[in-house]
């Protein structure tokens, strides 16, 4: 028989698992978390409510179709090339540079053929970019009466 005490050991607790498990719900919620910034881009949207004057005789106006071709001042252009359109509006407005470039885009043309013009534009020195747009209100008008 056995009687010496038997000698215990202090209880231990292992706080690897613990430290895993708090680490693994940390992760978690960092990746499922969202950081939404909306308060950090103020931009105004421009509204198309007060129709927009006449300034000069002879305008300069872009139409771009929703095949992305372009016409200078209704009149169509060979074909789309960045260089063509350069051309185009070299040939309607001289060295005048002081006009207003008026950009008229079909809602099926394709972004990038809206801002190929205004990219151009700002490349030969034009600085009064403007995008038309279309009424809502007028156009349901206009519809309605045909």
């Amino acid at each position: 028989m056995n009687l010496r005490p038997r000698r215990t050991e202090d209880p231990e607790v292992n706080l690897t698992p613990l430290i895993d498990v708090v680490f693994l719900l940390l992760v978690f919620f960092m990746v499922s978390t969202t950081f939404v910034r909306e308060g950090d881009l103020e931009i105004m949207l421009p509204e198309a409510g007060v129709e927009a004057q006449a300034e000069e005789d002879r305008p300069l106006e872009v139409i771009v179709d929703a095949d992305g071709n372009y016409f200078v001042n209704e009149r169509e252009l060979v074909d789309d090339s960045p260089d063509t359109l350069q051309e185009g509006i070299r040939r309607t407005v001289g060295d005048d540079r002081d006009m207003a470039v008026t950009i008229r885009a079909d809602a099926r043309a394709t972004h990038q053929a809206v801002v190929r013009v205004m990219d151009i534009a700002g490349q030969m020195g034009f600085s009064r970019i403007q995008v038309v747009t279309a009424d809502e209100e007028a156009e349901a008008e206009a519809g309605a009466e045909q």
